[in-house]
């Protein structure tokens, strides 16, 4: 009898087997994390305390913001639409462009609100980078900030901080850009149109400030654009009413100038041109973050966590546990 074709049993796990097994490893792992508990506790313990800590080092953040409302009128863009429709034939032969469409100018007040240049503007005028840069905490008694003498000597009125090239210690206006895009919140909703312009800072009274200056900034941005823009048409317009002879042209060139006119007018008389303010940023109560409850809860967690993880890391690594000789 041939020995090599006898088949060999299969060999089946038994379920039983299997789940006494199971059962064992977790009694195994739970007498593992039983034996080092006061280990569990004591690592536990300091990352506690750690989070506490930390959770207390942080200084309060605060947000200020404000609802605004889209102020612009459609009727400038609606005149210039009816002229396109009505002249837009003799205004090619003339070579002069009418757009039919109009532009929105809320979302590029947005835009314009996140911009380097109109942020240029903003700091020279409101003088910002300070508090921007160099802000450590906020003295709430004497509503005063504290400045960090790292970064900014208040008495010399002087950069002081230690940066690598190509930075400096004053900081450039495309650095500042960055760190005050960082505190700034625009976002516009969808379906109602609304804009909610927001600022975070140590100090609730200077994220309150910021935001009605940009509200002002941006407005009287926007309406010396088109005030400037008006004007510059109007006296192109003028110039072609002299050098063009066709009769028809100039009922459209004096319809034009009315436009720009009217588009003067109403950016003279409104202060709040582009966004106009619905509830007014003011200086926060309470603090935005940091959380410090959180902290402390997801600290501690994870000191425990791994805590049982270098406990039962340290166990499986034993030579004595795995059976090897000493």
């Amino acid at each position: 009898m041939n020995i090599d074709k006898i088949p060999a049993p299969e060999l089946r796990a038994d379920p039983k087997l299997t789940f006494y097994e199971d059962e064992i490893d977790l009694r195994e792992l739970f007498f593992t994390l039983w034996v080092a508990k006061w280990l569990i506790v004591g690592i536990t313990a300091v990352f506690a305390v750690c989070s506490v800590l930390i959770a207390l080092w942080l200084p309060n953040i605060y947000r200020a913001e404000a609802l605004l409302a889209p102020a612009v009128e459609e009727e400038s863009a609606g005149g210039l639409a009816s002229l396109a429709g009505q002249f837009g034939g003799l205004a090619s032969l003339a070579g002069i462009s009418l757009g039919s469409s109009s532009v929105d100018k809320t979302t590029l007040a947005i835009e314009t609100l996140q911009s380097r240049q109109f942020f240029a503007r903003f700091i020279n005028e409101h003088e910002v980078l300070v508090s921007l840069f160099a802000t450590e905490s906020w003295n709430l008694a004497s509503n005063q900030l504290e400045l960090d003498d790292e970064i900014y000597d208040a008495g010399s009125a002087a950069w002081v901080r230690e940066v690598d090239p190509p930075f400096t210690p004053a900081p450039s206006v495309q650095e500042a850009h960055e760190k005050f895009r960082e505190v700034l919140s625009v976002s516009q909703d969808a379906e109602s149109g609304l804009v909610r312009i927001a600022i975070e800072h140590k100090s609730p009274y200077v994220a309150a400030d910021w935001v009605r200056w940009l509200v002002e900034d941006v407005n009287r941005y926007m309406r010396e654009a088109d005030i400037a823009e008006a004007r510059r048409s109007i006296e192109f317009l003028q110039q072609q009413i002299a050098t063009t002879p066709i009769a028809e042209m100039h009922q459209l060139l004096y319809q034009l100038i009315q436009e720009q006119t009217k588009t003067i007018m109403l950016a003279e008389v409104r202060p709040e041109y582009v966004l106009k303010t619905v509830d007014p940023a003011v200086a926060p109560e309470e603090k935005a973050k940091p959380s410090r409850a959180l902290i402390c809860i997801i600290g501690t967690m994870l000191g425990g966590m791994l805590a049982c993880l270098f406990v039962l890391l340290r166990n499986a690594f034993r030579p004595e546990e795995k059976g090897i000789a000493t």
